[in-house]
């Protein structure tokens, strides 16, 4: 068993300033075991009485490898790892890591295939929204909006297991469009969640955007200008509440999204309100990309017919022998990819998600690196905490809306 160690201050002298190391100011953990670091993060203060003079993240507690392992596995099956990276983004991921392999290899994609992902990406970014507004309202003491959030982030799920068995790591999107076509049920059902949804954030809204307790511990906390976010990578919603108009699927439009209309919420304020409202905002944007998006589904096949990279269907293989033996040499072999590196990116709810991928003729790439919004957006928090008491710490942090898989990979 380990032994508790006493460790001098000296260890954290670069860190903090002079009146810690005379004992004027205290240091304290805050983490990686505490509820409102939203996952292990160990948050080292520096404290005079509850003002907050330093604030230092200790990351790496969750730390997987990921990266190493998708270039141990051939591109087919390393896509499986990338569900892994931000769980409220399952999709979204699925969706940045086939791109980037369809761009190494020049693998097409049919129009229906893009339309359904533009729907489903749009749908992970309401899940992670009410999952980030459900752990936002429970920091700042607003339980009901928690079970509301909650109630309606398992319609979404329904939907996810509707059209691939599973409620999380769906890995539907596959290289070259999609696992399989969605069941006939699914237009109804994300139908039926569009017409509900709606009102279902003006209850939200009811609850928190005028409430004069919620106004007293968002507005003007935690505020984040333009130029610091800029030089800090800072992408998103984050870098949208402090007036930067940058979106992915407006400035570089991916999988079709030059074909919808939509806004991109931008405010001008940069504190954790201004990131509030901008969330609550890109839900309703997200419904509006949906709904043209159903209304001009087309018909047609969801995978690239190109037999190199995308296995043929199920419905194949009990009467093609070429087909089961294609089948089983792409799994168990995979496909070779050229010599050569790309990076891809899309809009993720919490900025922007790249991947580089880098081939060198094989089945495996010789590099998968992820550029993840989660970890550049965490390190402005020193920043915009100083001065601010340990109670408004908490509500600037569940404002950035971290994911620790997102950051330690």
């Amino acid at each position: 068993m380990a032994q508790l160690q006493e460790v001098s201050v000296d260890k954290f002298k670069h860190l903090v300033s002079e009146r810690a190391l005379t004992g004027e100011t205290m240091l304290l953990n805050m983490g990686p075991q505490h509820p409102s670091t939203h996952g292990v993060l160990r948050l080292l203060l520096e404290l005079d009485g509850e003002t907050v003079v330093n604030c230092i993240p200790d990351i790496g507690y969750l730390h997987t490898g990921i990266e190493k392992n998708m270039e141990a596995k051939t591109y087919l099956k390393a896509e499986v790892m990338s569900d892994r990276l931000d769980y409220m983004n399952n999709l979204g991921n699925n969706l940045a890591y086939c791109m980037a392999v369809e761009k190494l290899v020049e693998l097409d994609v049919p129009e229906r295939a893009q339309a359904i992902r533009v729907i489903l990406a749009e749908l992970e970014r309401i899940n992670s929204h009410l999952v980030w507004l459900a752990a936002f309202g429970l920091d700042l003491a607003a339980m009901s909006v928690f079970l509301y959030c909650f109630r309606e982030r398992e319609i979404i799920l329904d939907i996810k297991e509707l059209i691939s068995g599973q409620r999380m790591m769906t890995t539907y999107i596959r290289p070259g469009g999609l696992w399989r076509d969605v069941p006939v049920e699914f237009e109804t059902a994300v139908r039926a969640f569009l017409k509900m949804f709606p009102k279902r954030v003006d209850e939200y809204e009811a609850l928190m955007t005028r409430n004069p307790i919620f106004l007293d511990r968002l507005v003007g906390i935690g505020i984040l200008d333009a130029a610091t976010a800029l030089q800090h990578g800072v992408t998103g919603p984050m870098l949208r509440a402090s007036g930067v108009n940058w979106d992915l699927r407006k400035v570089r439009p991916y999988t079709g999204y030059e074909q919808y209309d939509f806004n991109v919420p931008v405010r001008s304020e940069g504190d954790t309100y201004a990131r509030y409202i901008v969330r609550i905002e890109e839900m309703r944007e997200s419904l509006k990309i949906i709904e043209q998006a159903l209304n001009k589904l087309p018909l047609g096949p969801v995978r690239s017919d190109n037999r190199k990279f995308v296995p043929p269907p199920r419905s194949e293989l009990g009467v093609s022998m070429e087909a089961l033996i294609h089948h089983f040499k792409l799994w168990t072999e995979g496909f070779p990819a050229p010599d050569g590196s790309v990076y891809q990116a899309v809009e993720s709810p919490r900025g922007e998600l790249g991947v580089l991928l880098a081939g060198d003729g094989g089945a495996k790439p010789r590099r998968c690196h992820w550029r993840t919004p989660s970890f550049d957006n965490l390190s402005v928090l020193p920043k915009i905490v100083k001065g601010h008491l340990v109670a408004d710490l908490v509500a600037i942090l569940a404002a950035v809306d971290i994911v620790l898989g997102d950051i330690d990979r």
